[in-house]
């Protein structure tokens, strides 16, 4: 979930700052799917298919449930 506003819920990355480098997003990827029993080369290879934005929402459509988002 990608929020504008700033709320306390849980596991958050502020996009703005050095977590929201692209790297550090698949990173965190790659930890949760792994977690989550999911195939992380598939969520990595789609997340790397498209510009940032595309990054983000990939992102936030596998874990948008456990993450929340700030931009």
């Amino acid at each position: 979930m990608i929020k504008s506003k700033k709320e306390s819920l849980g596991f958050a990355i502020d996009l703005t700052g050095p977590d929201g480098n692209a790297f550090v997003l698949i990173g965190y990827a790659n930890r949760l799917s792994k977690q989550l029993g999911l195939d992380k080369d598939a969520i990595q290879k789609e997340m790397m298919s498209g510009d940032y934005d595309h990054l983000v929402n990939t992102f936030d459509k596998h874990f948008g449930h456990f993450v929340t988002l700030y931009r």
